[in-house]
């Protein structure tokens, strides 16, 4: 049977870490808490479970504070969690048997990751595979019979356990924050951090949030090294600055920039809502007909979805009650806007966030 180190980073987790450690700690053979600076009671609860406590100053970097917190570890895996993830019941048992069968060659075992969709800041879907043991010293093999060469791809496992990942509140003010930080520090922002942050902000930021960000947002469509699908991200995100604050003719100058190249359901959606605040409802129901059938997302799902939907249907209610004020004697046009209307409310009220 394997042994399991448990490295966790945690700062102010006193409402949550008991809980996790309750449903892990009897599976891990080594657990190793990493403290960033908690004013709580959060290291006298993990010392309740282990008494190797680590104090780590703080630097706006979660890669370093986990590095740290996985160089103290001694066993064959490590198991990296967060104080708001839970094992339950069934999970805790498939955890169990997954230890007495992991081969030694797999050098990555996946967990689902659930996350209820009140708390899903960067995903389009509440089930995730993600990367959660890992084995703590690789082993390089050579492979193929001849022109032979040594494996650079790790070996991954993916298993049935599911993490259920339960925070207490959303942590998207304090990631805005790092991303602002590497930015201002490197002048740039990789392919898969420009990716979060954008997400985040359509599925969590606020006006100022957006606001906040749209520097960054200027610069990455103006490096030339930005790729296509980044600046389509970018766009987007801008498209909806400018709608928000009336800046119209920015707005459309960008929304038209890549045309056809960059149109997704996010652009689409966004050129619907304008023409929906310009009460051009018929404009804008060609819009958000074109978010739902005819492109596809690339940041939210939601506005090839429900948001569309449901804005399809605000449309056909406004356009029925103009033309039953200009000429009520359209009874049939009017009924079946209205008759349109519920279609796509009914329609709208199916859309979950699929489980992927």
């Amino acid at each position: 049977m394997v042994t399991v180190s448990l490295c966790m980073i945690v700062k102010n987790e006193e409402n949550v870490l008991r809980r996790c450690l309750v449903s892990i700690a009897d599976l891990m053979d080594e657990i190793i808490i990493v403290d960033t600076g908690s004013t709580d009671h959060t290291k006298e609860i993990a010392a309740e479970f282990t008494d190797k406590i680590y104090d780590y100053e703080w630097q706006d970097d979660f890669a370093a504070a986990r590095n740290y917190a996985f160089s103290k570890a001694s066993m064959d895996y490590i198991y990296s969690a967060d104080a708001d993830e839970v094992l339950d019941y069934f999970n805790h048992k498939r955890f169990a048997e997954l230890k007495q069968a992991l081969l030694p060659e797999i050098e990555i075992v996946q967990m689902h990751y659930m996350t209820p969709p009140a708390f899903n800041t960067t995903a389009n879907y509440r089930d995730e595979y993600r990367p959660k043991l890992y084995k703590r010293l690789r082993e390089f093999v050579w492979v193929d019979a001849v022109h032979e060469t040594v494996r650079l791809e790790p070996v991954v496992y993916d298993s049935d356990i599911e993490v259920q990942h339960l925070p207490q509140s959303l942590h998207s003010k304090r990631d805005f924050h790092l991303f602002r930080r590497i930015f201002e520090k490197e002048g740039r922002l990789s392919a898969k951090i420009h990716s979060m942050y954008v997400k985040e902000l359509f599925l969590s930021g606020t006006k100022d949030d957006f606001s906040a960000a749209a520097d960054i947002f200027e610069t990455v469509i103006g490096q030339q090294e930005t790729s296509l699908d980044t600046k389509k991200e970018a766009i987007c995100a801008l498209c909806h600055i400018y709608r928000e604050n009336h800046q119209t003719d920015r707005f459309f100058a960008l929304a038209f920039k890549l045309m056809p190249d960059a149109l997704c359901a996010e652009l689409c959606y966004e050129i619907g809502s304008f023409f929906m605040d310009q009460k051009d409802y018929e404009e804008a129901l060609q819009w958000f007909e074109s978010a739902v059938s005819g492109t596809e997302a690339v940041i939210d799902i939601r506005r090839k979805e429900d948001l569309p939907l449901t804005a399809m249907s605000q449309c056909c209610r406004k356009m029925a009650e103009e033309l039953q004020k200009e000429m009520p004697e359209e009874e049939y046009q009017i009924r079946t806007l209205l008759e349109e209307a519920e279609a796509y409310e009914k329609e709208a009220a199916a859309f979950e966030l699929p489980m992927s």
